[in-house]
């Protein structure tokens, strides 16, 4: 049987169990994995609950206009109810997400208005001062505001911890979740505590956030906020949404700790997940020493990977943030001895490259005239040119140049080093800070990636 629109695939979204990375647990870990619904984040569910509230208490009208603050996720799952029942979106984000997030939103017809990421919340320029600013201007149209607005936490009443509670029969002991507009952890963490009130609702926060301090002492501390990277989750001030006395205990993670964790559910559980999915599972990590065997803990995947692909899953993007440990040209120079880069110029003859192949065991020389390359000679080209012609091996390396080696960065990862050395081209060069030069061969590579 069919379904009438796509609005009826939200919601029952699958729990995978975890056995790779959480292996070193003593307890079970399943996954509630929201990015099956349809609009790839567990956002859909409280999008629709909104519009639906919102209908019915006639604060939006037919032919009307949402409007929100999203960083993304929201705004599909608003958009998509929008296509189905008729009515415009405009949407207000921070120049922090993804530019994934905002193309998919325009993709689905949605106006984006993108504002800075690094103003306070009152600041004009803030995405939440745009929505309310864009809410006065547009006529016929609703704030849906989803970090105020109880119908977001409704929904996760509604839905996600029923779900949760059938899923596990009952058996769940822990839900772990980051906090971010407080909607999904709290309504779970409301109507399991309803069903067993000694299930454990860990927040998993992130540093540059107020929530972890406002939990723990009930003050709203802005020294505590600095800019963060991470998305989705952690914020600068506590929506109305939140009610601190269902969850149990908060967790900071750090921006580099989560993007890892993202990448490793991608490569160890086959789970293409975004950033506040790692960051919850790193959190847990954290907590390690909190759990016991039989304990049943079901971590909250919020988003799917496809948002983050120019970002966490990006390598140049992790590496330009410290994130990454990528072995670079600079680290095969500094790992192997001290060696002066053995380089010739076009009038010494082929004897003399031939000797310093010898003397240094090398295969590869540069060809240098005053502080600039020109070409190389190698051991392979050479001797395929002396077997040929014995007598040439009096004649001077410019009549045997062969090209230049390629000149990279200083920090060039080892994977793009592999790419560049080929059959025809047995090395690249580098110069260091000082501007001295340094050669990286095929052998360098292949021993550095066996370290």
């Amino acid at each position: 049987m069919w379904l009438n629109n796509i609005l009826e695939t939200i919601g029952h979204t699958p729990m995978i169990r975890l056995n790779k990375i959480t292996a070193e647990l003593p307890c079970t870990v399943v996954a509630k994995v929201d990015y099956f619904n349809p609009g790839n984040s567990i956002k859909d569910r409280m999008a629709l609950k909104m519009i639906e509230v919102a209908e019915k208490e006639g604060k939006l009208k037919p032919g009307g206009t949402i409007i929100e603050g999203t960083s993304g996720n929201t705004g599909m799952g608003l958009a998509l109810a929008a296509i189905v029942k008729g009515y415009k979106c405009i949407f207000a984000t921070t120049d922090k997400q993804s530019k994934e997030k905002s193309d998919i939103l325009k993709a689905v017809g949605a106006e984006v208005v993108v504002c800075p990421t690094n103003v306070e919340p009152e600041d004009p320029r803030s995405y939440y001062s745009v929505a309310k600013r864009l809410k006065e201007e547009t006529p016929n149209s609703f704030h849906c505001n989803q970090y105020d607005n109880l119908a977001n936490r409704l929904a996760h009443y509604e839905t996600t911890g029923p779900e949760l509670w059938e899923q596990t029969e009952g058996r769940i002991t822990h839900l772990v979740c980051t906090a971010g507009t407080g909607g999904t952890i709290t309504g779970a963490a409301m109507y399991l505590k309803e069903k067993n009130p000694a299930i454990q609702v860990w927040a998993i926060d992130v540093y540059g956030s107020l929530l972890t301090k406002y939990f723990r002492t009930g003050e709203i501390d802005m020294n505590e906020v600095h800019p963060y990277i991470s998305e989705g989750f952690g914020e600068d001030f506590v929506p109305e949404n939140y009610d601190m006395s269902v969850i149990d205990y908060f967790e900071q993670v750090t921006d580099k700790d989560g993007a890892i964790m993202a990448r490793r559910l991608a490569k160890e559980e086959g789970l293409f997940c975004g950033y506040s999915a790692g960051s919850c599972l790193q959190g847990l990590m954290q907590l390690k020493d909190k759990l016991k065997k039989d304990d049943v803990v079901v971590c909250i995947f919020h988003d799917h990977g496809s948002r983050y692909v120019a970002k966490i899953y990006n390598d140049q993007w992790m590496m330009e943030r410290g994130f990454l440990e990528v072995k670079s040209f600079k680290d095969i120079v500094n790992a192997r001895s001290t060696k002066k880069l053995v380089t010739i110029t076009p009038d010494n003859t082929v004897s003399d490259a031939v000797e310093l192949m010898k003397k240094y065991d090398i295969e590869h020389i540069p060809v240098m005239t005053g502080f600039d390359v020109i070409g190389a000679v190698s051991e392979n080209g050479l001797f395929q040119k002396v077997f040929s012609n014995p007598g040439i091996r009096d004649e001077k390396v410019s009549a045997v140049l062969e090209p230049p080696y390629p000149v990279v960065s200083f920090d060039t990862p080892v994977e793009r080093l592999g790419s560049l050395i080929t059959k025809e081209n047995g090395a690249v060069l580098a110069k260091d800070e000082k501007g001295d030069y340094h050669i990286v061969t095929k052998y360098d590579v292949i021993h550095s990636l066996a370290k």
